[in-house]
């Protein structure tokens, strides 16, 4: 299972998570329901305690990973299979230009 803690405008909003049978589940954090019931991170996802889930990473998250020539120098320098599309989010999309950013969460993360 891979996790990466979602960032809205520097607020944690969520996590997205890989789970191990290949679905994908994105939860909005608790506290960001509470505090940002309105300022959802994509009209497709609005802000909500109940978690989103799929068998395909959601268009939002996928149109985050970088296209064409830049992929192939992601996916080259970073030793990623172009279609391990988790990998790639978590590795390229820390800095994107707009307001959402994920991190890799790992175990050091206490949660």
């Amino acid at each position: 299972m891979r996790q990466g803690k979602v960032y809205y405008k520097d607020h944690l909003a969520g996590v997205i998570t890989e789970t191990d049978e290949g679905e994908y589940v994105f939860q909005y954090d608790e506290q960001y329901v509470i505090e940002h019931p309105n300022e959802f991170i994509t009209f497709t996802m609005p802000v909500t305690n109940k978690p989103y889930v799929d068998n395909r990473l959601f268009p939002f998250f996928e149109g985050l990973i970088p296209e064409g020539w830049l992929l192939d120098i992601a996916s080259a320098n970073w030793r990623i299979n172009k279609n391990d599309r988790m990998g790639l989010l978590l590795a390229c999309c820390r800095n994107c230009v707009g307001a959402v950013s994920i991190e890799p969460k790992t175990g050091e993360d206490g949660e």
